[in-house]
């Protein structure tokens, strides 16, 4: 049976700045520095699009060089557009090169737009019956859409791909006809375009006149049939009116021809994809697309990893064939070794103990470090050689062999070489293992030389060494319910793997530590970073108590709330439904309560109903704000209550999270299994959970925290007298700005005065917008822009340091915290004013956030050495923010009080004090 022709017509432009914009708060860059995301988002469109809807024919428009017809009839069309970013103009040939590769045709006519391309092919494609998708999100594109010829709108956040044939656009435009989208757009502008349309007329003005009239001509006979300041408006600006539908209007005589056997699809040209990407460093999507090889599993050597929108695993790393692993193995003299026996062994044990750094790694039988086992462990000294001795599951025999190597591990003297070395540690000490001396992590000196790459060994091993490392699944096989564990492998199977990852990481320490010192981030990676390592190990493996007791009647309760409030709620819609269903919420509160006509859907005709959607409704109908409260609650329910006690280790009966020091750009701890940092503090509700983390028996839970850090930081580097001086005299700063903003005596002034100066404190510092400040403190934007106004009045030196920081960054690239750790700008001068705005506002954020994270880590070194040397048996068990928790022994009370503050206090000389705030309790909630 001959299958149906099935054209796509793809808007590069659109679909390009769309993929650019959707990574701008976390763009993709490799390692040579090139921002990849436009190009990362549009080969990932273009493959859902392929694979989802299988089109027969295919062809992409690009806009062409130099003036179209319509600059010339308008010198100031698009004048208005923000110049197109620099990044995207690296891209764009690229992405075009990219498309050659797919064997897909360029559509480039000189003189027209993409739009004016696609619109004639399609219309000559519906001559033909052909049935044509037009793929962009711009809305111009409508008025062409026929019986055959549809709009197929890219998913955007939680929206998924949009279908508009001519009943959807009818429906959604409040028309009669398709064509009509042109005369709305004539008459109401488009500021994208800069089409200035008719001035003081909106959508819902020219739906009304549109209805009436049915066009912009008929409408221009009959102005003596308008009244009023509609009337004015329209006869003042005819030639403007019948000039913007001019521009509005998608030609569809083109000269150009739709050749049909030229837009058919091919195969794609698989060499030429795999070095694009791999020069652009797509290994997941090369492997994904070329459909080699699996998916691979991430190992703990890779440390923790971040996804984005369109990659699902953006830094696994490259797999090449067998062939190819195999030459670049045999293809290097190297000495890898398995020792086996007791004897061979100790005869290693005295090989390594001359020499003073030691690359380590450990294999094991998952990524899990409380819960999984040794199964052998890896030592390299040399370039290329290696050693693996592997450990049984007979416990008594693996401990004899660790006894062994106990004074290699434990030497003070020795510097210990580990990628991603905490996971290492851990795993050791947990079989009473202290590893000793001082550390280096490549993974992390990675992570100080490049806080916003990739740190994972494969990655590393391939830019710094350009070696290719053997997968894990060619021992275990791919992920699934047939993969392996290493404890199935026998050593003979597995010692290459193991003695390759020490000995890269060897390789990979000489070229790190030359970075760290060119950088001039060696002292911020031995003196902070590294000496954090044993720390964040102590805090793991003690582990946080959990009162599964608490969390089981806050489970009770919760459920029993929500089962209230799900009856309200059916009540107040006069229904039984699923209040769990976004489906049945939105036709509850779209089709029957009818809060809003123009509700949005997705492309199943589904209302969408996200959190995000619903604010804005709360004052619409009582209904949405009980949903909230409805769905808030259940998350917390399923996040948190019910599943806390699923993460605790059947071993300790503690839960033990993992603090990763190579997540954030800034600098700060993140934590996983569970994400401590997102535990709610804001409301009642979200604060209950911390009741359920608890000391150990015969112990308080004591919790301190630094008091208004960042404030306190910003006064410092700024040096604003003002700012400093109350804090100098201790004043409550928000009160204190408030008086000052307000002109009011300290104790003159309002809760709601110094609510407001409180937000003004907390958002100005990090250069939030007029608009932003209005949205956040729910005022006006007069009254936001005259605090900000009277902020920098009062604050006048803040204002000149966020300028200076801008200005650095410009000049630098970079801004860098009290320590020198740097945050990369690299859109600091980018032409485009939304992608040098968002730099500009991490040009100041980042100094302060990341000086906020370096006290924090200087300050639980130093409580971590003082609890060693004076002898302390309490625990510091979690940190979160601004704040560290400790599990303290009742007799060790005043003395750990005394030693937390004191070292917090004192983490860092500022030219003010810096302040903790401290509690007790038998829980968190009650110290916190």
């Amino acid at each position: 049976m001959e299958q149906t022709t099935k054209l796509f017509l793809l808007d590069a432009y659109a679909l390009i700045y769309r993929a650019y914009y959707a990574f701008i708060r976390n763009p993709r860059v490799n390692s040579k520095g090139l921002n990849t995301s436009a190009i990362l988002g549009f080969v990932n469109t273009l493959e859902e699009v392929l694979n989802k809807e299988q089109p027969t024919h295919i062809g992409i428009a690009f806009d062409p060089a130099g003036p179209t017809f319509r600059h010339k009839a308008f010198e100031d069309y698009k004048a208005q557009r923000e110049a197109t970013p620099e990044d995207i103009k690296l891209a764009v040939p690229i992405i075009k090169e990219i498309i050659k590769a797919y064997h897909i045709p360029i559509l480039e006519v000189a003189g027209y737009e993409a739009d004016d391309v696609i619109g004639t092919l399609a219309k000559q494609a519906h001559e033909q019956g052909i049935t044509t998708y037009m793929m962009t999100p711009d809305k111009d594109y409508a008025q062409l859409v026929d019986t055959n010829i549809f709009m197929y709108r890219p998913k955007y956040g939680d929206r998924d791909f949009e279908v508009l044939g001519p009943k959807e656009i009818i429906e959604k435009y409040e028309i009669e006809h398709q064509s009509q989208i042109i005369d709305l757009l004539g008459l109401m502008g488009d500021a994208s375009d800069n089409i200035p349309g008719c001035p003081g007329v909106g959508i819902k003005t020219a739906q009304k006149l549109i209805a009436e009239f049915g066009s912009i001509e008929n409408l221009i006979e009959n102005t003596d049939k308008l009244k009023g300041a509609i009337k004015k408006k329209v006869e003042e600006n005819i030639e403007q009116i019948k000039f913007s539908k001019f521009l509005a209007t998608i030609k569809v005589d083109v000269p150009i021809e739709l050749k049909l056997e030229n837009l058919k699809r091919e195969t794609i040209d698989k060499v030429k994809i795999r070095s694009l990407f791999e020069e652009l460093e797509f290994r997941a999507l090369a492997e994904r697309i070329l459909k080699e090889t699996e998916a691979p599993t991430l190992s703990a050597k890779s440390g923790p990893i971040q996804g984005n929108l369109f990659d699902e695993n953006p830094h696994f790393p490259t797999v090449s064939s067998k062939e190819t692993k195999n030459t670049a193995v045999e293809s290097i003299n190297k000495t890898y070794e398995l020792v086996d026996n007791l004897i061979d062994i100790a005869k290693l044990v005295k090989k390594l103990s001359s020499y003073k750094e030691i690359a380590l790694d450990t294999e094991t039988t998952g990524i899990e470090a409380m819960e999984a086992e040794i199964v052998g462990i890896s030592f390299s000294v040399k370039k290329h050689e290696a050693f693996y001795v592997p450990f049984p599951e007979d416990k008594e025999e693996t401990q004899k062999r660790l006894e062994l190597l106990r004074p290699i591990l434990e030497n003070k003297d020795s510097l210990k070489i580990g990628q991603n070395i905490k996971y290492d540690l851990l795993i050791l000490k947990n079989y009473n293992i202290n590893v000793g001396g001082p550390l280096f992590d490549t993974m992390i000196a990675h992570y100080v030389v490049q806080p916003e790459l990739r740190h994972n060994m494969d990655y590393l091993a391939e830019i710094y060494l350009g070696h290719t490392t053997i997968p894990i699944e060619d021992l275990i096989g791919p992920k699934g319910k047939n993969q392996k564990s290493m404890r199935d492998l026998d050593p003979k199977d597995i010692y290459i793997y193991g003695c390759e990852d020490a000995d890269i990481t060897l390789q990979l320490k000489e070229k790190l530590e030359e970075d760290l010192k060119n950088n001039n981030a060696d002292e911020l990676f031995y003196t902070i970073e590294m000496p954090l390592v044993p720390v964040l190990v102590d805090m793991e493996f003690d582990g946080v108590l959990i009162d599964k007791v608490a969390l089981k009647a806050l489970s009770t309760e919760f459920s029993g709330r929500m089962n209230i409030i799900e009856e309200e709620v059916k009540k107040l819609a006069g229904e039984d439904f699923n209040v769990s269903s976004p489906k049945q919420v939105g036709e509850i509160l779209f089709d029957k309560l009818k809060i809003d006509e123009k509700a949005k859907k997705t492309k199943t005709g589904q209302y969408t109903t996200s959190e995000e959607v619903l604010q804005n409704y709360k004052d619409k109908h009582p209904i949405v704000g009980k949903i909230l409260d409805y769905r808030g609650l259940k998350k917390l329910v399923s996040t948190y209550v019910d599943a806390l006690p699923k993460l605790i280790n059947k071993k300790t009966g503690k839960l033990h999270t993992s603090f990763n020091q190579t997540i954030t750009a800034t600098g700060r701890l993140s934590s996983s299994n569970p994400n401590l940092q997102n535990i709610p503090i804001r409301n009642t509700d979200g604060k209950e959970i911390r009741k359920a983390f608890i000391p150990d028996p015969d112990s308080l839970f004591f919790s301190a925290d630094y008091s208004q850090i960042e404030l306190r930081i910003m006064a410092h580097l700024s040096k604003d007298p003002n700012m400093l001086d109350g804090f100098r005299h201790g004043d409550d700063i928000h009160a204190s700005t408030a008086a000052k903003i307000y002109k009011e005596k300290l104790e003159d002034v309002t809760s709601d005065q110094r609510r407001k100066a409180k937000t003004a404190n907390f958002g100005i510092i990090y250069g939030i917008s007029v608009f932003g400040l209005a949205e956040r403190m729910q005022v006006d934007r007069k009254e936001a822009k005259d605090l900000i106004d009277g902020y920098f009045a009062t604050y006048p030196e803040v204002k000149t340091y966020m300028d200076s920081c801008i200005e650095v960054a410009k000049e630098k690239g970079y801004v860098e915290t009290i320590s020198n750790r740097k945050r990369f700008l690299p859109d600091i001068n980018s032409k485009n004013g939304v992608v040098r705005g968002f730099s500009e506002r991490n040009a100041i954020n980042a100094p302060i956030q990341g000086s906020a994270a370096d006290i924090i880590k200087i300050a639980m070194i130093n409580i971590h050495k003082r609890f060693i040397h004076e002898g302390i048996k309490s625990k510091m068990i979690l940190q979160v923010h601004d704040e560290l928790n400790f599990s303290v022994i009742l007799s060790e009370k005043e003395k750990v009080q005394q030693i937390v503050i004191e070292e917090m206090e004192r983490a860092y000389p500022l030219s003010i004090p810096l302040k903790a705030d401290y509690g007790w309790g038998s829980n968190w909630l009650e110290a916190h």
